[in-house]
């Protein structure tokens, strides 16, 4: 009886200890067919109603209709990190801040086990490693913490208007990158223009230099200020500290990497050899985003008044061009005919406009099997895109994802017999 005891006692030890840790995840959420790859493409700083019906941006329109859109879906805060911060983790982690990393900084109290958020208004320090579990920020119906502009702008509208998420005290600081990896799965983050070195401790980059100091020590006498072409602010996956210390090689900084050159997206869609997550960010020209020191294509636009008036439309233009090229490149690629496949292409969040301006923005869903042509009306968010991800990947919900009220996005993942 003893020996049978020990031996009990020992395959709990071991299942234990090959089981991996799910803390704060809820059920693997279902509703969605089986997924072996899926894209999700990034782009930046505008509405819904900014990008349907442009004629600046083609392509974008024809694909929501082509393939599969949501016309109900909508950001959840802002500004931009807080929003890549929940598409890849279901939560805000406390952090309503653009800032940079904290980088390797092992000392610091994070956002979540201080319960205090990070914000623009007031100013708070560079954003330590998100990582173990706490208290997130609340989101409230309108934003007064972040890179507001007064008198002009002094207050944005968060999700609808109407939609508020109190903070939850339970969230877990970590992302799909950490449940992949744990699930036996992979993933990358292709950053356009990150510079030859990799993402470690860089913030921007124009996909070389990474500081004026650094353009000015190779080249005396340079006069030109440099583009932040690369953010870390929109690669969301370096802010956690399990990536930042890399303790499991395969859920690393080296799982950031560019679009071109070895291992890059180009590269690695040229030879079928994918992961199963993969996270695409163009630079801040070819984002829409903008920047003031491109070039008129590249400028930011005139008015952020949530209208198509206020647009700079060679940056819509150039945005559209730039979507279109990674697109057709993964459909070129052998391994969207291979398995069930799945691009999702969403903004960020709205143009930043002050209230009432909802924080509604496009969401297009393309896949290799399936239904096409859906124009969905269900009411969508950012933790609505993650609790589908899970879903299609055989992960559990992670943080808000697993809320009663975050529903999965089945008719625009649909299969040929409603899978």
């Amino acid at each position: 009886m003893t020996k049978k005891v020990a031996v009990l006692c020992l395959s709990v030890i071991l299942l234990v200890s090959t089981t991996p840790l799910r803390a704060q995840e809820g059920q693997i959420p279902r509703g969605i067919p089986h997924l072996d790859h899926v894209f999700v493409i990034m782009m930046e700083n505008h509405s819904y109603s900014q990008i349907i019906n442009n004629p600046n941006a083609p392509f974008a329109n024809h694909y929501a209709k082509s393939a599969n859109a949501a016309n109900n879906y909508f950001a959840i805060a802002h500004p931009s990190l807080t929003n890549y911060l929940e598409v890849v983790g279901g939560s805000n982690f406390g952090v309503l801040t653009d800032n940079s990393p904290d980088w390797h900084n092992t000392n610091c109290i994070t956002n979540l086990a201080s319960g205090k958020a990070a914000t623009d208004v007031p100013a708070s320090p560079d954003v330590c490693p998100i990582g173990g579990e706490g208290t997130d920020a609340a989101t409230p119906l309108i934003d007064t913490t972040n890179e507001t502009s007064p008198p002009a702008v002094t207050a944005v509208v968060d999700i609808d208007g109407q939609l508020e998420i109190p903070a939850a005290t339970n969230t877990s600081g970590k992302s799909i990158g950490d449940q992949l990896v744990e699930w036996g799965k992979s993933w990358e983050s292709y950053q356009e223009n990150l510079p030859p070195g990799g993402a470690d401790g860089v913030n921007n980059s124009d996909g070389f230099f990474t500081s004026n100091a650094e353009m000015a020590n190779a080249m005396p006498g340079e006069q030109q200020t440099l583009i932040n072409l690369y953010a870390v602010k929109h690669n969301p996956f370096a802010y956690f500290r399990s990536v930042q210390e890399g303790t499991n090689s395969r859920n690393s900084l080296s799982n950031v990497v560019g679009f071109q050159g070895a291992h890059g997206l180009l590269e690695d869609l040229g030879s079928g050899h994918v992961p199963t997550l993969s996270f695409i960010a163009p630079n801040q020209c070819n984002d829409q985003h903008g920047r003031d020191n491109a070039g008129p294509s590249c400028d930011f636009d005139p008015h952020d008044n949530g209208t198509q008036v206020g647009l700079n439309p060679a940056l819509i233009y150039q945005g559209d061009v730039a979507l279109r090229t990674i697109v057709n490149a993964i459909h070129d690629s052998s391994v969207w005919r291979e398995g069930r496949n799945a691009i999702i292409v969403l903004w960020d969040e709205n143009d930043y406009s002050a209230v009432p301006n909802t924080n509604q923005v496009l969401l297009v869903v393309d896949t290799n099997y399936g239904v096409h042509g859906v124009q969905s009306g269900e009411f969508y968010t950012h933790f609505s895109l993650l609790k589908s991800l899970e879903a299609g990947l055989g992960l559990p919900c992670l943080n808000h994802a697993c809320d009663s009220s975050v529903h999965v996005m089945s008719d625009l993942f649909a299969g040929d017999r409603g899978e």
